[in-house]
């Protein structure tokens, strides 16, 4: 076994650049973000914050590199638990440490590091336990069959249901369609037959289509199953001008803001569209407009990369376990792109997901690099055999 290798050599220097350019994205773009009146009161640069925030992250990045994945692996369940511990917490506690934002007891509240919003660290803690899940029940059964296929099945539902169940009583849709996307990606790369997954994601496709349906053709029927603010937040996204002055109001100006961008911007600082809040969740609003098509796609283009690289770190490892947390890494991250982005241009509805690595955000942005240390542990602790044409872990 070679283990030689320089402690330079063992670092993932492609990952590394490519968080220091989202890094200078972000702050960037939350610098400009903060210069409309909303903030003028408000006494705080978000974009230093920021910064300070990812160099805490690289911290914690070069923290977790001294652990390898055998070791992420033995903690799976404390870390899990560890996580359901604070999701409980958040619905027990009062509210004086766990304050009503934003429509939901997602946050705590400390008096000195500020808010922490655990599902954000839950969602990592969720795909290093479910890796274990899959490559542990993969090894226990090498010949597979149905009904062992099936019993995977349902280690990996009651294991993501239950996150699922306590996050939907804060409540917090976005988030749970995020554990959701995690739990199919890592399915999909389970081994699970077909002939199991083919009938259920049928069952899921009939359902939202009914769904659809019914949301187009007949609002009566859902006005007796649903509430009327949940009703609107629905008709708001598919037809936001009439709703422009209220549930439409940020999707409205978000698209007239990156609209009048056009090709190349306004250029920096240099914004007229008020976007409410657009250093969070509308932060693509800001570099549709200053920057333009030219800028938003070079963003677009660096989610693409860090995907692309991603995947070919769970396409080069041998290791089953390590292969299912890339999954679910690359899941987690892919979705909130695709839903982030999408909302601001009317593609998919508003749930108040941030734009991964690029909105201001303590817990999302900590959440996302905890979750890519786990790839920077990988590179860092990956051995070589001497006598071997390929890799193993």
């Amino acid at each position: 076994m070679n283990t030689n290798k320089h402690f330079s050599d063992r670092i993932d220097w492609t990952l590394a650049s490519l968080l220091i350019l989202f890094m200078i994205a972000s702050v960037l773009a939350i610098s400009s973000a903060q210069t409309t009146g909303q903030y003028a009161a408000v006494g705080t640069n978000f974009a230093i914050r920021q910064g300070m925030i990812y160099i805490v992250g690289f911290v914690l990045i070069g923290m977790m590199m001294y652990f390898d994945m055998d070791q992420y692996r033995k903690m799976a369940w404390f870390l899990y638990g560890f996580g359901i511990v604070l999701l409980v917490g958040l619905l027990v506690l009062p509210e004086s440490i766990v304050p009503y934002r934003n429509g939901a007891y997602s946050w705590y509240n400390f008096p000195v590091i500020g808010t922490l919003q655990p599902s954000e660290f839950m969602k990592t803690f969720t795909v290093i336990v479910l890796a274990r899940v899959v490559a542990s029940h993969n090894e226990a059964f090498v010949n597979r069959d149905l009904k062992s296929d099936l019993w995977l099945l349902v280690k990996i539902g009651l294991v993501s249901g239950i996150p699922l169940v306590l996050i939907n009583e804060q409540p917090d849709l976005g988030t749970m369609l995020v554990f959701v996307a995690i739990t199919v990606g890592i399915i999909l790369v389970s081994g699970i037959t077909w002939k199991l997954l083919l009938p259920t994601f049928s069952s899921v496709a009939v359902v939202a289509s009914t769904a659809i349906y019914l949301v187009l053709f007949r609002r009566d029927l859902m006005e007796r199953f649903f509430e009327d603010y949940q009703l609107r937040r629905i008709y708001s996204w598919l037809d936001p001008y009439s709703y422009a002055s209220g549930d439409a109001y940020q999707l409205t100006t978000a698209m007239s803001a990156i609209g009048s961008g056009e090709i190349f911007g306004k250029g920096y600082q240099d914004r007229q569209v008020y976007v409410p809040d657009n250093h969070t969740d509308f932060i693509f609003a800001v570099i549709g407009e200053e920057y333009g098509f030219i800028g938003a796609s070079i963003v677009v283009s660096l989610f693409f990369l860090l995907i692309y690289h991603l995947t070919k770190v769970a396409l080069e490892t041998k290791s089953q376990f390590n292969v299912y947390v890339c999954a679910g890494v690359i899941s987690m991250i892919t979705f909130h792109v695709f839903q982030n982005i999408g909302m601001t241009i009317q593609l998919l509805p508003i749930t108040g997901i941030p734009l991964p690595l690029i909105s201001y955000g303590g817990s999302s942005l900590i959440g996302t690099l905890f979750a890519l240390g786990l790839l920077f542990s990988m590179k860092f602790h990956h051995r070589t055999y001497m006598f071997s044409s390929e890799d193993e872990d």
